[in-house]
């Protein structure tokens, strides 16, 4: 059984992630602000929820500690909140409110560092300790998009990956950062072709995403992979 807590999982690609990601037997622990009343998990997988708010993070990580398994194989920390005009024709980044600034900081990378400080040490028994970071392809270098918020905190994610490494390299503890493009958050796995996001190829079906995080967590426990880019077909950054 692997034991998978992924945090932002009610909707998008969290939901895509609980729905899709586990085997027969797992055990996932969902973490949002609020349990979504119709997701459907595979049959014969465990599904627990934690209600925590990570605008918040203190008090959310509290919550977390306290009902997640004192046990875990895998954390994916799949938050990314960005600014309200982000990725439109008319974003000004003088124009972005302090206080969305702010909350972004704390959702995006005071969230994720707090909640990997207060869970690494559930991953110290599993034979195949990982983090998985959704990080986005904005976290690259020249990457052509002038989110300075959103970029910085999806920039973090690397620093964030590279010192748990070697914090951790004794335990063996596998770090992956999931660099994502543009992703069809209106297809779910259960959307078998993926029609719209495969014909257009401006989109990234979600299902793509679950098959690479399926991949990273299928490998053995002698290798790992440091960062994965996911950009679309079409993406001209890329």
């Amino acid at each position: 059984m692997t034991r998978i807590l992924i945090v932002g999982a009610s909707r998008g690609l969290g939901r895509a992630l609980v729905e899709g990601l586990p085997a027969p037997g797992d055990a996932v622990i969902g973490v949002s602000r609020r349990a979504p009343s119709d997701i459907q998990p595979a049959p014969n997988i465990e599904l627990q929820w934690i209600e925590a708010d990570m605008s918040d993070p203190s008090a959310a990580v509290q919550a977390i500690s306290e009902s997640a398994p004192g046990e875990l194989d895998v954390i994916i920390y799949n938050l990314g909140i960005w600014e309200s005009r982000a990725f439109e024709d008319d974003y000004r980044f003088d124009r972005d409110a302090d206080t969305e600034i702010i909350d972004m900081i704390n959702v995006n990378i005071t969230g994720a560092i707090l909640t990997l400080k207060h869970l690494i040490d559930r991953l110290k028994n599993s034979e195949k300790p990982q983090v998985i970071l959704t990080g986005s392809t904005s976290a690259q270098r020249q990457c052509g998009r002038p989110e300075v918020t959103f970029g910085a905190c999806k920039h973090a994610l690397n620093g964030i990956a590279d010192a748990l490494r070697e914090g951790y390299r004794d335990r063996r503890l596998a770090v992956t950062c999931l660099q994502l493009g543009y992703l069809n958050t209106d297809e779910m796995p259960s959307t078998k072709t993926q029609s719209a996001s495969e014909a257009s190829g401006e989109m990234i079906p979600l299902a793509d995403v679950v098959t690479m995080t399926r991949a990273l967590m299928t490998l053995s426990p002698a290798s790992f992979v440091r960062e994965l880019t996911l950009p679309a077909i079409l993406d001209d950054r890329f």
